[in-house]
């Protein structure tokens, strides 16, 4: 409906109503009740209150279920009426217009809203004063706003509310007039001396009294609504009612301050601060948002601000993100309104969300920073002799100067990007002026001149690194983002505009940069990233050709000039990026690329020339070694980024290993930095032979090739230094991974027989490696020191150099280079790695399952049956435990931890489960032969643990397990109920339980499972009655094991029930 429509609309009810008021009043009151969600099904009946003082009449003032018809009627007084309304039951099932989805009833919301406010203006000049329609109306919405049905109470306490906001535009408006009237009573007053206009003196004065009254009159309505309805339900259970009457407080004091903006009334938002709903504290944020931002209205909160600043601190660190981002921005607001409100604790407390996960809340605190501490201040007077310019870059260098300190005050000097990011919306224009950055870092100071230092130098390159990243990529960082963001058309066009910027200004001043900074590493390093970021095709063309030349020259006299990894690596990656075939200036910059390469090369093969007859004396020439390195340095950091096969270099490097498998004694760096050229050498050449089908003769030499470079990788991982190991195995995950993509190519092939397979030896070294250098030490041992002392860092680079192991170890599983039955021995380690590598396991048990549900399936049933064999072959021996022996409940609980990846949907895993449950019930009764004998099964402990999976059996497959399992133990041990058969019990309890969420599958949870003595199996009278009763059934068996189950949760109350 539109609103003009609705104009007309009330226009034609006002009319009515003039004529028939009951009428037409009885015909509002019903829209009222069907816009509550009656459509037809309530009836209202109203007759005529004789007596005020009726006491009957009064005891009928209910809401009641009359039982025997189904409905619900509520009769109350809505003077001159007794209003009866009727409904059914159903009416209050929770769905009605306010709380149904879709555009269509939010449209219905708004316009139920806006014919409220339109109602009330239309009917200010006329019927509103006449003391019989907003009566009757606010009767009703008082009634019905305090009933039990949730849809009546939920929509006339949002009419209420809007009644009132609207009454409150009709205050104002008197109020207008009555100024109007004031000053015009005021000039006529002036005329009284003259004798001629007495009589208009005393008419205005009656319009004045008459509009006060009205005033007076509306307040009076106002009060009456926000006493009957607001009070009550401003603490209402629905989240959605707290919420409305919050947001119309805010409105009501932002429009009619004079009444509302008291502290009588702003202890309800400070109270409704603590509510429980994030909904509801963020319509209290909003409203006290709008008051703040009125310096007028400000300066009537201060002691609210004192009572409820320290909650409102509190939420920034809401758990909802739109709570605290508002909480944010009302603090911001409140430090530029509110001069020494926020105390240097305060702000210290906020400034650290400028490194929150959140990028809202982030870039919210980052412009409290700006505002706080980087905000230009007011313009001063100019001192003589500066130029604009110069007090620009003055001011400039002082907020610089200023980031700095608060980042080094931080303490969180690997979180620069974060820091940039968070600051971008608000200090762009400070961030992006790479004109004056970069001349701060070129200036030359004299001794005189305090410019900045070292560390101050570092810390504004690492910031210009992150904003040319931030204009180049744009927001988010990784780990801000929540979703995948749509830019639009015009934040397009700024990003691109930033892109040739920057572009055609580091064009021209990076190699000065590199040049004046050319021996420190970790500068050039941030530098020679920046050209990553150029954007050639939309800059000047002609500009970047022109330039380039002198940057290429720098940067590869920057490369022969450092062997850092660092350095190496981004110029690595630089020239990949200006090397790219779609660049402008492909040809020049790998003509330069070609040349750097072609020297490394020539200069490799002259030091290993020589090196077979030298031997092993090579570690002793220190000059020798230290240019081999360096050369291997080089080439393997650009082996990684671009195909360097036409340079031949697999045989001399690979013939440098050669040396180092039969005699040893090369420097562990060599060994390494060789291991990684190699494997780059082989991984672009199975890259190069993907794509397409290799001859034979090809295939058979690279099958060779990589069963060399394998070899030697093999007897790489018993070398002596952890960092040889480390690359051997790195390498070797890396080229079977690789070659497992080819192997899948050539499957269909008659060339697929030629290619490489790994032996069991290697498979073997592999889980070895993994085994000693992965899973080391218990987790609970790791995270207690890593908080001991400042090792906690090197802590943390241990764990993630093992993620990284165990990472590439997991990828030779998913991609079926190694056999699936092998990530048992990962498994394993689920529960007592879960907090370092328990993400990684789970992805990998995800992915295999993937591939073969039912070999992934044995997998962990091999898994449970070796911790179990291990556990109870160490406790027949005797001995203690070590550490490393899992306890029998620690793999109950890795048993039930596997269970749970298999999901609620039981058809999908119904094969899964049941090869778990048969190899169990196999592994278990292994060997054992039916007698007469009561002797159980060695393994029969097991069956606990097999338990724990029943819960995932569908009910016709449990019945399947139970005779699977009856085959193999015997009509024998039916009867049986020594202890020595607890688990066989306990496991047919867990099949035969048929109620929804019955699962007898924790019985034992001890540490120990020793089977009992034959001395010992005597006892237990009451359950040795049971069995020996023949007239007992099977069903009451099973009926007294579960509720056995129930009662005997423990091993103490068990063995308690026992004896008595």
């Amino acid at each position: 409906m539109g609103k003009s429509a609705m104009q007309s609309v009330v226009d034609d009810w006002i009319e009515a109503y003039q004529i028939d008021r009951d009428t037409a009043l009885l015909d509002l009151i019903s829209f009222f009740i069907q816009c509550s969600g009656c459509k037809g099904k309530c009836v209202v009946t109203a007759e005529m209150f004789q007596s005020k003082h009726d006491a009957e009449v009064m005891n009928k003032m209910v809401e009641e279920l009359d039982e025997g018809s189904g409905l619900q009627y509520k009769k109350f007084l809505a003077f001159p009426w007794i209003l009866t309304v009727t409904w059914p039951m159903d009416v209050d099932s929770g769905e009605y217009p306010l709380t149904m989805p879709g555009p269509y009833w939010k449209k219905f919301r708004s316009n139920f809203c806006e014919f409220v406010a339109v109602l009330v203006s239309h009917c200010q000049y006329s019927v509103i004063f006449d003391s019989y329609l907003m009566d009757t109306l606010i009767s009703l919405l008082t009634e019905l706003s305090d009933s039990r049905v949730r849809a009546f109470r939920h929509t006339c306490t949002l009419a209420a509310v809007k009644i009132l906001s609207a009454l409150v535009g009709v205050t104002l408006n008197l109020g207008v007039n009555i100024d109007n009237t004031q000053r015009l009573y005021e000039v006529e007053r002036v005329k009284i001396s003259s004798k001629r206009a007495s009589p208009r003196v005393e008419k205005i004065e009656r319009k004045i009294n008459e509009l006060q009254d009205k005033r007076h009159e509306i307040e009076n309505m106002m009060d009456a609504i926000f006493k009957g309805v607001f009070l009550k339900r401003y603490r209402d259970v629905i989240t959605e009612i707290r919420s409305i009457c919050m947001e119309e407080l805010g409105v009501w004091m932002r429009l009619y301050s004079p009444v509302f903006l008291n502290d009588s009334y702003l202890k309800y938002i400070g109270w409704m601060l603590h509510d429980k709903q994030p909904d509801v504290r963020l319509k209290c944020l909003l409203g006290l948002k709008a008051l703040y931002s009125d310096a007028l209205l400000a300066s009537k909160l201060d002691l609210f601000t004192s009572r409820f600043k320290e909650r409102m601190v509190s939420m920034t660190l809401d758990k909802d993100h739109e709570v605290a981002v508002q909480a944010m921005k009302l603090l911001t607001i409140i430090s530029q309104s509110c001069e020494d409100v926020l105390t240097a604790e305060d702000c210290k407390h906020m400034y650290q969300f400028v490194y929150a996960s959140h990028r809202p809340l982030a870039a919210t605190a980052g412009e409290f920073v700006y505002k706080k501490l980087l905000c230009p201040p007011e313009q001063q007077e100019k001192e003589d002799g500066l130029s604009e310019q110069d007090e620009r870059r003055i001011l400039n260098a002082a907020r610089i100067r200023t980031l700095i300190q608060f980042f080094k005050d931080s303490e969180l000097h690997q979180h620069v990007a974060y820091l940039v990011d968070s600051l971008w919306d608000s200090a762009a224009s400070l961030l992006k002026d790479w004109d004056f950055l970069t001349a701060l870092l070129m200036e030359e100071t004299s001794p005189q001149e305090t410019g900045l230092t070292r560390a101050q130098e570092s810390t504004v390159i690492e910031v210009l690194l992150a904003c040319v990243r931030q204009a180049a990529e744009g927001p988010p960082q990784a780990g801000r983002g929540t979703g995948k963001k749509v830019i639009t058309a015009k934040e397009r066009k700024q990003q691109m505009d930033d892109c040739i910027r920057l572009t055609e200004h580091f064009i021209v001043t990076l190699p000065g940069l590199l040049k004046k900074y050319s021996e420190d590493a970790e500068k050039v390093t941030h530098f020679l990233k920046i050209p990553q970021y150029f954007h050639v095709e939309a800059s000047d063309t002609g500009h970047f050709e022109k330039h380039l030349p002198a940057l290429l020259t720098q940067i590869s006299t920057v490369l022969e000039q450092h062997t850092d990894s660092g350095v190496l690596e981004a110029g690595s990656r630089t020239f990949q990026s200006l090397c790219c075939e779609d660049m402008a200036a492909h040809q020049l910059s790998t003509s330069s690329r070609d040349q750097l390469i072609d020297q490394w090369v020539y200069s490799l093969h002259k030091l290993l020339g020589d090196l077979p007859e030298e031997g092993l004396n090579l570690a002793a020439d220190d000059e020798k070694t230290c240019h081999i390195l360096a050369t291997l340095k080089r080439v393997a950091a650009f082996h990684n980024a671009h195909d360097l096969s036409k340079w031949r270099l697999y045989d001399p490097v690979s013939g440098l290993l050669s040396l180092e498998v039969q005699h040893g004694g090369l420097p562990d760096q060599i060994v390494v930095h060789s291991l990684q050229c190699v494997c780059y050498a082989v991984l672009w050449q199975l890259n190069t032979s993907g794509e397409g089908v290799p001859s034979r003769e090809r295939a058979l030499a690279q099958r060779n090739q990589l069963r060399s470079f394998c070899e030697k990788c093999q007897r790489c991982l018993s070398h002596s230094h952890p960092a040889v190991k480390e690359q051997a195995f790195l390498s070797l995950c890396d080229v079977l991974t690789a070659h497992s993509y080819q192997l899948l190519v050539m499957e269909h092939t008659g060339a697929a027989p030629l290619l490489y397979t790994p032996d069991p030896k290697l498979q073997k070294a592999l889980i070895s490696f993994v085994q000693e250098h992965v899973f080391t030490g218990t987790d609970h041992e790791n995270h207690g020191k890593a908080t001991e002392s400042d090792a906690g860092a090197n802590k943390l680079d241990d764990l993630h150099r093992k993620r990284n192991l165990l990472a590439a170890y997991c990828k030779l599983i998913v991609n079926s280079v190694l056999e699936m039955s092998t990530a048992a021995e990962i498994f394993k380690h689920y529960m007592k790695y879960y907090n370092d590598f328990g993400d990684i396991i789970k992805e990998t048990l995800s992915r295999t399952r993937q591939m073969d549900k039912i070999e992934s399936a044995r997998a962990l049933v091999l898994c449970l049956q070796q911790l179990f064999l291990r556990l109870k072959q160490e406790q027949d021996s005797g001995k203690v435990c070590s550490s490393s022996i899992q306890t029998f409940s620690s793999i109950k609980e890795l048993a039930r931890r596997f269970s749970l990846t298999f999901g609620w949907d039981q058809i999908k895993s119904r094969e899964s489960i049941a090869m778990i449950h048969r190899d169990g019930i196999e592994f278990v009764f292994r060997g054992f032969v039916q007698t007469g004998e009561r002797h159980s099964p060695p393994y029969i402990s097991y069956l606990t643990i097999l338990s724990e999976f029943s819960s995932k059996l569908l009910r016709p497959d449990k019945k399947t397990v139970y005779s699977y399992l009856q085959r193999y133990a015997g009509e024998h041990t039916v009867n049986n109920r020594e202890d020595c058969w607890l688990p066989l019990i306990y496991y047919r309890a867990s099949l035969l339980a048929t109620a929804e969420g019955e699962d007898c599958c924790s019985y034992i949870s001890t540490d120990t499972f020793k089977q009992p003595s034959v001395a010992n199996r005597s006892r237990s009278p009451s359950l040795r009655h049971v069995a020996s009763d023949g007239a007992q059934t099977w069903a009451a068996a099973i009926h007294y094991l579960i509720n056995l189950y129930i009662f005997k949760r423990t091993m103490w109350s068990f063995f308690f029930l026992l004896k008595t």
